[in-house]
């Protein structure tokens, strides 16, 4: 082990350990596991170490950072692509750099277009029926993709190729974002927030979660949608208010929701909760409603997104330990 590069790799799980194999020796590191999310409970697990890679459920905030920092921590990796749980600006005065993931934009689209079409034949009312034995018809009626229009939220990598995917059904499709992409053009047109909120059948967000996009489905927002609108939201659950899509559901305003993330969703989601006593009344009430589809934070988990999550946590800690900078970090 002598020259390699230590790390912690926090929130190891068990359907990485062949990726982390096989870029340890590759990238020139010395692994250590630990099953558990970083937390100030936990921290101590870093030391020795020169970087420690994330997740995005893990504890980054200014005192956990503090604690990696007193154990000479110099390097903070998160195998995701959001990372609203890590303290920026702590980091950066700690003189701690840090990095994010990129991986195959395919797996969050392919599903965020899934559960767009599941809302929109009312896949999950079937599937509930059928459990009781009941195959009867009425309520279930659906709509086709092709007489709908689509608008996306946020065109970056996932956005445009959710854009790509819709219009393989030859639906119309609006987009809206503050960075326009020409390339993607060719396949919808650019409007204005307010103009895709009042004229989509289905929403689907695809936008980082900034302080400018927190809550940007809230009930203002959504007075402003047509009625019977669907919402997909694949990206991060804090960009929409929950209380305020119950509520848009519960008066049919909302014709339905795919919800692969909530805002409620952090020591719940990638958990086992049966024993826990888990008392959740945001995800009850989602659960309850009609032609509300529920997954819990898994559109990303593909076998290729999850070797390209954990190539990038554990590369940029190699350059940062080597170049002192690394391709995907966050300045």
């Amino acid at each position: 082990m002598s020259g390699k590069v230590k790390i912690t790799a926090f929130a190891s799980r068990p359907d990485e350990r062949s990726s982390f194999d096989l870029f340890e020796d590759k990238l020139g590191l010395d692994i250590k596991h630990v099953s558990s999310q970083l937390s100030l409970d936990v921290v101590d697990q870093a030391a020795g170490s020169e970087g420690v890679t994330i997740l995005g459920n893990c504890d980054c905030s200014k005192p956990v950072l503090e604690a990696l920092s007193k154990l000479g921590v110099k390097f903070v990796s998160s195998r995701s692509a959001g990372y609203n749980n890590i303290d920026v600006e702590a980091a950066k005065s700690l003189n701690i750099k840090i990095s994010n993931a990129r991986y195959s934009p395919n797996c969050v689209a392919d599903f965020a277009v899934m559960l767009g079409l599941m809302v929109t034949r009312k896949v999950i009312n079937g599937l509930r029926r059928n459990v009781a034995n009941d195959f009867s018809l009425p309520g279930l009626q659906g709509q086709e993709m092709k007489n709908l229009t689509v608008g996306v939220i946020g065109t970056g990598r996932i956005g445009q190729t959710v854009i790509k995917n819709y219009s393989g059904f030859g639906c119309k499709i609006i987009g809206y974002d503050v960075y326009e992409n020409e390339d993607i053009k060719q396949y919808m047109d650019y409007v204005e927030l307010d103009y895709l909120l009042a004229n989509s059948d289905i929403i689907t967000l695809h936008t980082p979660l900034f302080d400018s996009t927190y809550h940007i489905i809230n009930k203002e927002s959504i007075s402003k949608m047509k009625k019977g609108v669907k919402i997909i939201n694949t990206a991060r659950g804090e960009l929409v208010d929950t209380q305020a899509l119950i509520e848009g559901l519960k008066s049919k305003h909302i014709g339905g929701a795919g919800l692969d993330v909530l805002e409620s969703e952090y020591g719940i989601y990638h958990s086992d909760c049966r024993m826990s006593g888990m008392v959740n009344d945001e995800i009850a009430t989602l659960k309850a409603l009609d032609n509300v589809v529920l997954t819990g934070h898994m559109a990303f988990y593909t076998d290729q997104a999850v070797e390209d999550m954990v190539y990038c946590g554990l590369s940029s800690l190699a350059q940062f330990s080597k170049t002192g900078t690394a391709d995907f970090e966050i300045k």
